[in-house]
């Protein structure tokens, strides 16, 4: 009986919305002037044809869009930037407004519970956090307290290499996970480190979370996390995955204290935190320092374990350099195997340098930035902005951009031998960008150099005829299965004495 009335009250409602929409669309337009919007679905905008991973998606959408484009997502504006200039002029000139983080209430509020630093908008929470990584890593004393870590680890690189050249992709891992661990906790993790194992799964399930829009519908519709929690159906899983996260890192922070008791524990980020927190230097809650150290572990595994494997790629698919880089390695390690490379060599070695910074720069591993969020209206160049805008740099379309690089698509360290070899920040975006750069960029980019010079010294890589190398598939983070194929072969019978040598020395730090 109450039929008619009732639909022609939910017919007038919805045309009531729909002129709203169309009425708040006309206004947006006067007001603001976005870069080439690229056409989507109702309602969801481009989340459902924007495929993962996206680089060579987002690269051509900049070779037809220019140097932006607009993407909405869920209603949500991105603005997606692919050149070196823009990216310059507003993300670092303009940072002060280009450096905030969009609210995530499923991978900040719920699977980190506000902690993590990568996901922080600009408070002073985030202010202190960077403040205690910087005071820790950059410090007077950071590479004399680093370095011996990471100059070890190379010793057993080479090794595992040698013993286990299918697994060239474990070795990256354990590699860059045990410079970290050294680094943050002051121990050195194995090939089958069931701790690390824990850690790697657990970024590989953040990652999954973090980069699919259809595993991260809270993070795209804000509003749904003021659900009633019986209807949050993610909300049991996300609050495992908090307690577990805060569980593996007390692990560790239970072992130093154990090794501090003992007196053995070693210089090191974790204990230095703890130290400084007993003299009331670093104000930070228990958790909060537990999040501080998954930040550590997590970018400095990844950024330098899947350069590395760019690295090898870039070796195998492009000789020339190679050749060239040995020859100048023999010049100053000896052409008889004498020594592996080591920091020292640094200065004697800027093409190793050049090659480390267009490693990081030819096939970008993590493909477009985390978004920044701008903090105020802003116009550039005949655009304007509204606040809250979504701003990140798309780092394959800059990589590939013939604007920015010449011969972009290629391997070519010369491009970097200039008067900005010596500033690992200078030249690409591989540690991000204005305020939100990576703080740990400098072991990060040491880790990359000196696994680099004793790779290739040690070292010849090829790919497999049957078997190309895919290099514009950089979505190589799963630790559990090789990326791609790779014959490693050494360079001779005395390389092979040396890294037996230099085996034996790391095995004998064992901590």
């Amino acid at each position: 009986m109450g039929g008619p009335p009732v639909v022609y009250t939910l017919l007038v409602m919805l045309a009531i919305f729909a002129i709203r929409q169309v009425v708040a669309k006309i206004q947006f337009k006067r007001k603001y002037k976005l870069p080439p919007t690229i056409p989507g679905w109702p309602i969801v905008g481009n989340t459902l044809n924007m495929p993962i991973p996206s680089g060579m998606w987002g690269h051509e959408m900049a070779m037809k869009y220019g140097e932006m484009y607009t993407c909405n997502l869920a209603g949500r504006l991105w603005v997606y930037i692919n050149s070196s200039r823009v990216v310059n002029d507003l993300m670092e000139k303009r940072a002060a407004i280009y450096s905030a983080r969009p609210n995530r209430p499923l991978a900040q509020d719920l699977l980190s519970g506000g902690r993590r630093i990568l996901l922080m908008s600009t408070t002073e929470r985030w202010k202190l956090q960077r403040k205690v990584m910087h005071s820790v890593l950059n410090g007077p004393n950071a590479n004399k307290t680093f370095m011996p870590y990471q100059e070890l680890e190379s010793k057993q690189l080479v090794v595992d290499y040698l013993e286990n050249p299918d697994k060239f992709y474990v070795a990256n891992q354990r590699f860059s996970n045990s410079v970290i661990m050294s680094v943050t906790f002051g121990r050195r993790a194995k090939l089958d480190d069931k701790q690390l194992r824990r850690i790697m799964t657990q970024m590989e399930e953040f990652a999954q979370i973090f980069f699919d829009p259809l595993k991260s519908l809270p993070d795209i519709f804000p509003i749904m996390a003021r659900f009633p929690k019986f209807m949050q159906w993610w909300r049991p899983w996300g609050e495992d995955y908090y307690r577990r996260t805060v569980e593996t890192y007390q692990i560790e922070v239970d072992n130093l204290m154990k090794k501090m008791e003992a007196g053995t524990a070693r210089p090191c980020f974790a204990l230095d935190v703890i130290q400084g927190s007993e003299k009331k230097q670093f104000q930070m809650d228990h958790e909060e320092k537990l999040f501080v150290y998954a930040t550590l572990l997590e970018a400095g595994s990844d950024t330098s374990r899947t350069a590395i494997t760019q690295m090898v790629a870039a070796a195998a698919l492009y000789p020339e350099w190679v050749k060239k880089a040995q020859g100048l390695l023999d010049e100053v390690c000896g052409a008889n195997a004498e020594r592996l490379p080591t920091f020292a060599d640094k200065e004697a070695l800027p093409y190793i340098s050049a090659a480390t910074k267009e490693t990081l720069r030819w096939r970008p591993f993590i493909q477009s930035g985390v978004p920044h969020e701008l903090t105020q209206d802003d116009e550039y160049e005949g655009y304007k902005f509204p606040k809250g805008t979504q701003v990140t740099w798309n780092a394959m379309a800059i990589a590939l951009n013939e604007d920015d690089y010449y011969q972009a698509h290629d391997f070519i360290p010369e491009r970097f031998l200039n008067e900005d070899l010596k500033f690992p920040l200078k030249g690409t975006w591989g540690f991000g960008t204005g305020r939100r750069v990576c703080i740990g960029y400098t072991v990060g980019f040491n880790n990359v150099w000196l696994a680099t010079a004793c790779l290739l010294y040690c070292f010849n890589f090829e790919q497999y005829p049957d078997s190309p190398i895919d290099s514009y598939n950089t979505t190589w983070e799963a630790y559990n299965h090789s990326p791609f194929r790779l014959k490693v072969t050494p360079r001779s019978p005395a390389h092979v004495e040396l890294i037996k040598r230099m085996g034996a020395e790391a095995a004998a730090e064992d901590y």
